[in-house]
């Protein structure tokens, strides 16, 4: 029997045989129309990421251009000649609201899943490093997991971007560096339970090196879970960013992002000026929904002890 074969028969837990990709991809589609919500979710989450990969064609106007003729205008308020000028209404400085959101999209999304791509690379390798080899290499990392579990993490996003200034590159690194902890927690777990299956053993004695074994062997029967962590945590780093840009240490100004939106119209709601808020705060609250939601269904599929997939 070769080490495919003995690793095909020892998968457990979240891992399942992959089948024909066709088939997978069927059997994941109706799974989604039978749970209903996650096509609502994959739906929202579609028009997002066309909206921040199109964003300069689908913006109606220059999202940083002020008017101040213009500014505080109502949703659908029609202009002299009976014509929606700003579909959406401006904001103090006379910029519309729309094109801002549009343009926001863009800086969730690449912060979110980039951020969320860094931490997890960290983790996952360290983790595996961790489980796989134990001993004193188990307790560094770990003791510097609990180190870093010991502080805030928004604190520490604060007192770095207060350091190193705000900018996309600076929240992506923070951010991306403050979830490792996650993944190399639940990879060291993952490790531990599986390197002494007998398809590791089979590829120790076929000559296979360390990182054949943990990357090639281990890494592909403990990712579903890792990719579920994953899906939710993109949720999370969404809400970070909003937070830290509407603490005004996030992005700079000049880019529009959802959480600046938010940070700008403090003073504009007690006057009235709902859409200001409104807006950004329902694109953030479906945004962040719509990857719970397809992070449950993820995990819901990929268990098969739940019994969901049939």
């Amino acid at each position: 029997m070769s080490s495919q074969d003995i690793e095909e028969d020892e998968v457990d837990g979240f891992a399942e045989d992959a089948g024909p990709p066709r088939r997978e991809w069927r059997r994941a589609w109706r799974s989604m129309v039978r749970g209903g919500w996650p096509i609502f979710a994959l739906l929202i989450l579609v028009g997002v990421t066309f909206a921040a990969a199109f964003g300069p064609e689908l913006a109606p106007k220059d999202p940083n251009r002020q008017n101040i003729i213009a500014r505080l205008k109502e949703p659908l308020t029609e202009n002299r000649a009976g014509k929606v000028e700003y579909v959406l209404g401006t904001d103090a400085l006379g910029r519309d609201v729309l094109s801002r959101l549009i343009y926001g999209a863009r800086i969730s999304l690449v912060v979110g899943l980039t951020a969320v791509f860094i931490g997890g690379a960290i983790g996952i390798v360290l983790g595996m490093v961790a489980g796989y080899f134990g001993g004193w290499i188990d307790d560094v990392i770990m003791r510097l997991a609990d180190i870093q579990l010991a502080f805030p993490f928004i604190l520490l996003a604060i007192m770095f971007l207060v350091v190193l200034g705000p900018g996309v590159v600076n929240l992506v690194l923070i951010l991306g560096i403050g979830q490792w902890v996650t993944y190399a927690r639940i990879a060291r777990g993952q490790t531990i339970s599986q390197r002494e299956k007998d398809y590791v053993e089979a590829a120790r004695a076929l000559g296979a090196s360390t990182s054949s074994i943990l990357f090639r062997t281990i890494l592909p029967n403990i990712l579903a879970p890792l990719t579920v962590i994953a899906s939710f945590n993109v949720a999370s780093v969404i809400l970070a960013e909003a937070a830290l840009s509407f603490l005004g240490l996030g992005v700079p100004p000049t880019v529009p992002t959802w959480g600046g939106m938010l940070a700008e119209s403090r003073d504009q709601l007690l006057a009235g000026r709902w859409w200001l808020a409104t807006f950004p705060g329902v694109a953030i609250m479906l945004t962040v929904l719509s990857f719970n939601i397809l992070g449950d269904w993820l995990r819901d599929f990929l268990d098969p002890r739940l019994g969901e997939n049939g």
